[in-house]
This record gives structure tokens, sequence and C-alpha cells, in this order.
């Protein structure tokens, strides 16, 4: 099985792939003070007429989401009006505040006659607990970034923008979340420039900090010779998946490097040639990394034995072409994704079941497959489809 996105998941976010001008009313900063004003009550707003305001709410990293109830193909991001996002938080805990809100992007609706700038900003509601069921009475929920990712069609380029979307989202506002406190001197941060920055109030230090971005090696390495790759298993994978080793770069240390370092820990592999293949950013880690660049490599290696780090893997094995290619072609991902889209579904319908996502992942007419690779949400699968299919 060989998919082709136009762009990896996660990117090709379709609000940013632009900076407006600094005049621009729906650039960050003029936009901001449009909502601030909004905020405040205050009716007369200059050129409100071109611009609209949506808000996408969070909640302990998960957005709102509405499903159609059509498995496998829709969902939608669960967008307010502002004034739709204003009722909502009548009589919740939380209390609405610019300082909640930050900027995503923009985006020109309608024809030259009747164009109007869409502004778009996403908030944490992590404190309103009973924001739960109002939304719930709206066929709304907070469902899991990963959930969505996998119940995505990936064929359809506008829902995977909205995933991209969300994921952007995510690491912005896990970020704020955990940048609370100047580095340099330890006193609190506040957000500026609409919320894509944050800065020291300490008078003497007014230090400014910018969103992170972590990256992390994710390669295949390849033996070339006897035309077979390596694959790792970790204890906290789903039974019988098996993926490309990956690592975090450390300081003063290249990509190329690090690729190499990586390998020979946890397999003792040795690793020459080094060759970049793709990126993917991943939003999705843990709230101590909320945004991560997984950056793909094809690794060559140059010696076979393998020495597994036990604490680091839980078995590493070399596979055939063959075996992988039989693995990505009997894997039923679209599976996969009917049984993701069925909980967004039925979470919004407020009956979620504990069920696996995986559970269904490797089985095609009820044979359990002996491996299977993530599927094509990851870079891991391009990786290994690349050379799998390769000519």
């Amino acid at each position: 099985m060989s998919i082709n996105l136009k762009s990896p998941v996660f990117a090709g976010n379709p609000i940013r792939s632009k900076t407006p001008k600094s005049t621009d009313p729906f650039s960050p900063t003029p936009a901001f003070e449009t909502l601030k004003i909004l905020i405040s009550n205050q009716t007369h707003i200059q050129d409100s007429s071109s611009l609209t305001f949506k808000i996408l709410p969070f909640r302990k990293g998960r957005p709102l989401a509405r499903s159609t109830g059509d498995l496998v193909k829709k969902w939608h991001l669960g967008w307010l009006s502002f004034d739709e996002f204003k009722d909502v938080l009548e009589g919740s805990e939380v209390v609405l505040s610019e300082d909640l809100l930050v900027y995503l992007g923009y985006e020109n609706e309608g024809d030259e006659k009747t164009q109007k700038s869409v502004v778009y900003w996403g908030v944490d509601v992590s404190l309103g607990d009973s924001l739960v069921q109002k939304f719930g009475g709206q066929q709304l929920c907070f469902v899991q970034l990963t959930t969505l990712m996998v119940a995505t069609d990936w064929a359809d380029e506008k829902t995977m923008g909205q995933l991209a979307i969300a994921g952007h989202a995510r690491a912005l506002l896990e970020w704020h979340s955990t940048s609370r406190f100047c580095g340099s001197c330890g006193e609190k941060l506040i957000p500026i420039e609409a919320g894509r920055r944050k800065q020291c109030i300490n008078t003497s230090c007014k230090k400014r900090i910018y969103p992170r971005v972590d990256p992390v090696v994710i390669m295949l390495v390849i033996d070339k010779e006897n035309d077979r790759v390596l694959l790792s298993k970790q204890s906290r994978f789903v039974p019988r998946m098996w993926s490309c080793l990956s690592g975090f770069i450390e300081p003063g240390e290249s990509l190329e490097e690090a690729v190499r370092r990586e390998t020979w820990e946890e397999t003792g592999i040795e690793v020459g040639e080094v060759v970049y293949h793709s990126s993917q950013p991943w939003p999705v880690g843990s709230s101590s990394m909320p945004c991560q660049l997984m950056v793909g490599f094809l690794a060559y290696a140059t010696s076979v034995d393998i020495n597994v780090d036990k604490k680091e893997l839980e078995d590493a094995e070399w596979h055939s072409r063959e075996d992988v290619k039989r693995a990505l072609t009997m894997t039923e991902y679209g599976k996969a994704q009917k049984t993701a889209a069925s909980k967004v579904d039925q979470i919004c319908k407020g009956v979620e079941k504990g069920q696996n996502l995986a559970a269904d992942f490797g089985v095609e007419s009820g044979e359990l497959l002996t491996m299977f690779v993530p599927g094509p949400f990851a870079i891991a699968h391009h990786l290994i489809s690349s050379w799998a299919h390769q000519v």
C-alpha cells in the first residue's frame, strides 16, 4: 500500500502560508486590537464588516470537533463565531480574556465584492468542566488529535488542512501552558503579539521567548547488500507493530551525526551514508515537548550484527523487502480509519466506549498478520514505503 500525500500529515496549513503585512487589519496585532474591543463589549469597530473571527476551543490538548456520521469521511473542527463562543462561556468557569486566545492565521472568503477576511484563533478552556456538557448538547465534543489523525480521509486535502490547523493550534497552546516563567529571572511571562510570543514582566529583564520546536531524527536503516531494512519495536507499541528508529538531537550535533549515534546506541549497527528524505511536524507529543519536527532519513548500514539496548527498545530485526511489502499491502488502514471515525461519532453522541483503535489495524479476512507498520499519517510509513516500492 503506497499513499502519496500532497503534504505530510500536520503540514500544509492553509491559513498560515503567508504572513500578512503589519498594516493589514487581519494581521496579528491589528486583529488582536479588534478582538480586545469585542471582549470589552464596545460596539463600534472600524472595518468590522469586512473582518470575521472564528475560534477553536481546546480542552486538555483536545480540539473541539463535530462528526457528520459519514464513516470514513468527514469530521469538522468545532469553529465558533465570536458571539457563539461568548454565549457558550456564560455561566461557565472560564472568564473571557484576550490572554486566553492565540492567533492562528487568516484567509479571505467570498468574491471581490463580498470578500471577508476570516481570522482564526485558538483558545484553551481546560478549566471549563461545565463546557463539556454544553458542547455535548450541540453534538460537539473534545477529541484527541491522534484519533482525528487516524479518522481523517488522507486523500481529502481540505480535511488534511483542518488537521494541520488543529496541530498548529495545539502546539501553540501547549507551549503557552508550559512556558509560564522566565528562564533568566524567574518572573512571570505574559503573551504578546497576539499570543505568538511571550515576554517577561520584569522591567529589568523583558526577555522575549518564542515557541520552540524539538527536532527528532527518524531513520530507516538499510542493509543494501542483503536488500533488507532494520525495524524496531518499543514496549509502548501495539502488538506486532514495527517501525523506524528515532531519537532526539544532542547539543552540538548535526542531524547526520544524530542518526549514526542513535542507531549505534539502540541497536549496535554502524551507519555510513545518511540521506535526507522528508520531514513532518508532530504536535501530538508529550506536553513537555508539545511540538516536534520529525526529520526523516535513509541510513545505510556498514555492519549487520544487532545488539539491542533493552532500555530503549523491546526488539530490533532485519526485515526483507518481501516481508515489508506484505505488511504494507495487507494492513487494513481503511479499517483503522473507520474504527477511529466511529469513535469520534460515539464521543460526539455522548456514548464513548473504551475502544482500541489498533484492534483492527492488522487484520484482514480473519488472518492475524505477523507484523505491520504505522499508517500513512506517520512519516515512518513513508520512509518504509519509499524503500519497499523503489525500482
